[in-house]
């Protein structure tokens, strides 16, 4: 065996370390504060979204249906991050071995994708409701919706199921440091000591054909809601109509918005501070999970209602 190899196989990690906030590791304590209260306005918002959507007889409708989906994936995220970040913040536990690290990826990037895929069909059944309100509920049925789920989540499995098989191959030696308080594919694979071409074009076609086809085809049916909206005569009607559309269309800037900032970043922004990727990834991870419940709940009445209701007595 060479010096080399020697060296090499000295110098191997059997685990990732995690990173808080550069320079304001003092800090931490403090900083978890906020965070704690983001993770607690996440899950108990979208738990009370799920729970008034099952109780409330009136809300088994698919706009609601596909909302209980988006709730639950943004539950699904939050749980994911929570462990790792809050034990950096409160008690600096930033050691993660490689396969807890490479499970956490597949959940993360997996339900990443299936909210992509719900806010695409929350896109189509606002296209139905809208541009074919006369057979929205023939062609929305529950069967139909429970399809369309099933779908969403099987091309969300298949497509993240080889990346953490194809991280497992890697040796990994230097400096076992990511930038974050939890494991992304794009970051990990930058740590392997062998050529991560496969892995950087397959992470390329996964993005394309997830969130890059999901996006266009958003904006195409928007397109159709518009000329729709455009040919009702009455101005009241069309302002009813893009009403409906106002929570849906938040919800798609607050997801897709960050997750297109912290992949440029990534891939094009070697240069830019170290911060502002630290920030990018909890905005990415932290805010859609955070908003969507408040949107939802002030933008929609019978969600509003039960709130309000609750809160009051």
């Amino acid at each position: 065996m060479t010096l080399g190899s020697l060296r090499n196989s000295s110098s191997m990690t059997s685990s990732f370390l995690l990173s808080g906030i550069p320079g304001l590791e003092h800090m931490h304590i403090w900083i978890s504060i906020p965070l704690c209260f983001m993770y607690l306005v996440s899950i108990l918002g979208n738990c009370t979204i799920l729970f008034i959507i099952k109780t409330e007889p009136s809300l088994h409708e698919p706009m609601y249906l596909f909302l209980s989906m988006l709730a639950l994936t943004d539950l699904g995220l939050s749980l994911c991050t929570l462990p790792t970040v809050l034990g950096i913040f409160w008690v600096g536990a930033r050691d993660i071995g490689h396969n807890a690290c490479f499970a956490q990826l597949f959940f993360i990037h997996c339900l990443s994708f299936l909210e992509s895929s719900v806010l695409l069909s929350m896109a189509f059944d606002r296209f139905v409701a809208i541009c074919r309100p006369l057979h929205y509920a023939s062609i929305l049925t529950n069967t139909v919706i429970g399809r369309i789920g099933l779908a969403s989540l099987c091309r969300s499995v298949a497509l993240i199921f080889p990346l953490p098989f194809m991280l497992k191959r890697f040796p990994y030696c230097g400096s076992p440091v990511l930038s974050h308080s939890y494991c992304l594919h794009q970051e990990v694979m930058k740590l392997a000591c062998a050529d991560i071409k496969a892995n950087s074009i397959y992470g390329m076609f996964v993005i394309v054909s997830t969130v890059g086809i999901d996006s266009l085809l958003i904006l195409f049916s928007y397109s159709l809601i518009l000329r729709t909206v455009l040919s009702i005569a009455s101005r009241a009607e069309r302002l009813k109509a893009l009403n409906t559309c106002v929570s849906h269309i938040c919800a798609v800037l607050l997801f897709y918005m960050p997750m297109i900032g912290l992949s440029v970043i990534h891939r094009f922004g070697k240069k830019a501070p170290h911060l502002v990727q630290v920030v990018m990834g909890f905005v990415y991870l932290l805010f859609p999970p955070v908003m969507n419940p408040i949107v939802y709940s002030v933008k929609t009445k019978q969600i509003r209602d039960r709130v309000t209701h609750a809160l009051c007595y």
